[in-house]
């Protein structure tokens, strides 16, 4: 059964998908792509892959917490950006918040996001107890 986690403190999708989704029985949880937007759906960081790769791990926080889940409990996550070169700079970010047990992961270059001040997206699969 899928349901639908509704997420406060995040801008909502202003097109067709949900923030959060979570599938029972058991307690997988799927994160759309977020983006390092805050809660009023301004973008942080502009031109700056550091503060805007912590701003998408804070709104992975986020949207994670809306599930009941913490980035300890994600078990992979995609990754897109628009510059392979912020590669060592986008994994000392997360060296910072995926301290033990890294998830599995996949990153790959894009040439455009949703919105073109973005140097970086997240999505995430998560399971809770």
């Amino acid at each position: 059964m899928k349901e639908v986690v509704p997420v406060k403190g995040l801008p909502q999708p202003k097109g067709v998908w949900s923030i959060v989704t979570r599938a029972r029985p058991g307690n997988l949880v799927f994160v759309s792509g977020l983006l390092s937007k805050d809660e009023n759906g301004e973008i942080v960081g502009v031109g700056d892959i550091t503060a805007q790769t912590e701003q998408v791990i804070a709104n992975l926080k986020t949207a994670l917490a809306a599930a009941g889940a913490t980035l300890e409990d994600i078990v992979r996550v995609d990754v897109y950006i628009k510059d392979m070169s912020h590669f060592d700079k986008i994994h000392a970010v997360r060296r910072k918040h995926f301290v033990k047990d890294p998830p599995a992961s996949t990153m790959v270059e894009i040439s455009r996001m949703t919105d073109d001040r973005c140097l970086i997206e997240i999505n995430a699969i998560a399971v809770t107890q």
